[in-house]
């Protein structure tokens, strides 16, 4: 999917997908330009994650969501959606989180604004 970028005067978001594109309960990974962003739904809310494990390197959004964590495939590092911190080990480094905006079924993220 192409990025449409909205600016609403205050920081630029980009239209990464529709609110029903990403699982309830489950993650889907997009790009904002050339930046990977995890995308985790829980009911009407949706988080935004750098999509890349702080610990191994590879994509958080081929991992599973439980009780407010993503977890790394590789070796079960979970960091909070809403934070980005990592809640056990392996990882003890946070990774981004980025700012969303649903506009009717759209989701919008903006990269300007990390946690």
């Amino acid at each position: 999917m192409s990025n449409e970028y909205i600016n609403d005067g205050a920081d630029e978001h980009v239209k990464v997908c529709r609110v029903d594109d990403i699982p309830d309960g489950g993650v889907l990974g997009v790009e904002v330009g050339q930046t990977p962003v995890a995308l985790v739904r829980k009911g009407s809310e949706v988080f935004a994650l750098h999509d890349v494990c702080s610990h191994a390197e590879v994509k958080l959004s081929e991992g599973e969501v439980y009780d407010g964590t993503l977890e790394c495939w590789l070796h079960g590092s979970c960091f909070d959606i809403r934070t980005g911190k990592p809640t056990g080990p392996p990882a003890t480094r946070p990774v981004p989180t980025y700012t969303v905006k649903i506009d009717g079924d759209d989701v919008l993220v903006s990269l300007s604004k990390e946690s």
